[in-house]
């Protein structure tokens, strides 16, 4: 349990509900201070237009690298706001994609229908993978029995999955990414263990499953890390932070441009998701992750602290759509309302409680920090 004395940023809206956080002697936290060093230049310089030659750059290479095939790019589509985003710009810059969707059995009728309009008003392919819903409920269950804090695993893990074999399938090199630093860059560790490492989410669904995974799409460590990056040359592009990217203007693009409608929060286009950041996280961990998106976009200059503080006051989202949700979760998941309950109020858990590649995704990440700067 953290028993630090409560203390919030002064430029920014973390506190000390993330354990881990610091603060310097002028109160300013440890992400604001890694943001400064990291990525403020490079979102700065995105945002002066002065990225733009890169851009040109790596589009004129996807461009050749896709000659002759059906699709010079993929990305996936989720019907959120960056992919939305990505979707309208790769088609702005005259790229191919292949839209790629997970419909992990979560999505809400708008998400459905944000992505039809998505890719009939840009005319864009669309591949959706439906996953074996037995296994995926198993799944998400067995991870909320874990009592772990990031429990999308189960949904984050499968989506790179399939982008990775989708792009070899079709003989794609690249795979354009909504992830940005402007709106995205702030997250506590601590909040939620990585999606990737495939070896934590057997551990705990071999603890807590009760059937086999024979379709749920995984991938492993030497995958993700070596062979589709090296061996099959599969690149990932993350296109908004190449471009002066505003969320905010960028939501009214894709309501003016792809008649998109918003589902008033970040990742709510899934109504698990939207129960996991809004009901679950603040109310087992106390883990509000607005406060992680609301601290990016302050760093970007897209909120005022004023503005964050006041919408941390309202409720993560509507009260009564809370309870609808949770009813609606127990009886997707195949138990009772108080048998959820049950669960979500055994002791919580760290990732560290269950066996992980931890250490070995951090080696991965300096190598290719490394490789990057070199």
């Amino acid at each position: 349990m953290n028993t630090r004395p409560y203390q919030i940023c002064t430029r920014c809206v973390m506190d000390t509900s993330d354990p881990e956080i610091t603060f310097d002697d002028a109160g300013l936290c440890s992400h604001c201070q890694r943001y400064d060093s990291m990525v403020r230049d490079i979102v700065a310089r995105a945002d002066r237009g002065e990225r733009q030659n890169e851009l040109d750059a790596i589009v004129a290479q996807i461009k050749e690298r896709g000659r002759g095939h059906d699709y010079d790019c993929i990305m996936g589509l989720s019907g959120g706001v960056d992919s939305s985003y990505v979707a309208y710009t790769a088609n702005r810059l005259g790229l191919r994609p292949l839209a790629v969707h997970f419909d992990s059995g979560w999505n809400s009728e708008l998400a459905v229908n944000n992505i039809e309009n998505i890719v009939k008003k840009l005319g864009i392919d669309l591949h959706t993978h439906v996953v074996d819903w037995e296994e995926m409920r198993d799944l998400q269950l067995a991870f909320f029995k874990a009592s772990v804090a990031n429990c999308d695993i189960p949904t984050d893990h499968a989506f790179p999955a399939i982008l990775y074999r989708e792009a070899a399938r079709h003989g794609i090199k690249y795979i354009l990414s909504g992830s940005n630093y402007a709106t995205e860059f702030i997250l506590p560790s601590a909040w939620g263990y990585q999606s990737g490492d495939l070896r934590h989410l057997r551990d705990i669904h071999n603890r807590f499953g009760l059937h086999k995974l024979r379709e749920y799409p995984t991938i492993g460590f030497f995958q993700q890390y070596i062979w589709y990056p090296y061996v099959r040359g599969i690149k990932t592009v993350k296109l908004l932070n190449y471009l002066p990217y505003n969320k905010f203007e960028a939501k009214r693009t894709i309501i003016r441009e792809l008649d998109w409608r918003d589902y008033g929060g970040k990742h709510y286009e899934s109504v698990f998701t939207r129960f996991f950041q809004g009901y679950y996280l603040p109310v087992k961990f106390g883990y509000d992750k607005r406060r992680a998106h609301l601290s990016s976009l302050i760093n970007a200059g897209q909120v005022t602290r004023e503005e964050a503080l006041t919408e941390l006051g309202h409720p993560t989202y509507d009260p009564q759509l809370q309870a609808d949700d949770k009813t609606f979760v127990a009886k997707k998941l195949g138990v009772s309302a108080a048998e959820l309950d049950a669960i979500f109020q055994q002791p919580n858990k760290d990732y560290s409680d269950y066996a992980s590649n931890a250490k070995l995704m951090e080696f991965g990440l300096k190598v290719k920090r490394a490789f990057v700067r070199l």
